[in-house]
């Protein structure tokens, strides 16, 4: 067998699939990163959602809300791409309603807070951009709902 007619064939082969592995290692860590921000932004819209819950008006309730929301992302070390806009709603008896009406319901009335908080993760130091169409964002939404102490005073 002549070695010199194979001479270079693992050249070649290492020039072929190196980009298609490092391909893979990029989705992987794109995937990897994505599901760490949702383990993230759902923590941090449970704790917002109970640091609502607590809360004895809908002021100091969005406030409560943003800053347990924010110390989880924080904590996480996960760092979002927009700005930390939580959405509030609430429902009285089963019924949707608005944030402010779930507070403001009667004692000894069931009623509910919801914080839902998105996210917009960036890869774009993990893009290449030998991958057509590869997302740079990717929008990651997490809502948690929390009961209202039925027999506590609200405002």
């Amino acid at each position: 067998m002549n070695r010199t007619a194979e001479r270079g064939s693992v050249s070649i082969e290492v020039a072929v699939l190196a980009p298609a592995f490092i391909a893979l290692m990029v989705l992987a860590g794109v995937a990897g990163r994505s599901a760490v921000a949702a383990e993230s932004l759902e923590t941090a819209a449970h704790d917002a959602a109970r640091a609502a819950s607590i809360s004895r008006d809908a002021g100091t309730a969005r406030t409560a809300a943003v800053e347990a929301a924010q110390k989880q992302l924080d904590w996480h070390g996960l760092a979002c791409s927009n700005t930390l806009n939580p959405t509030f709603s609430g429902s009285v008896a089963g019924t949707a309603t608005s944030f402010e009406d779930a507070f403001s319901s009667p004692v000894g009335v069931n009623a509910t807070v919801t914080v839902r908080i998105s996210c917009l993760v960036s890869f774009r130091d993990v893009s290449l951009d030998v991958l057509p169409g590869m997302p740079t964002e990717n929008l990651v939404t997490a809502s948690f709902t929390s009961p209202l102490d039925r027999y506590r005073s609200r405002k």
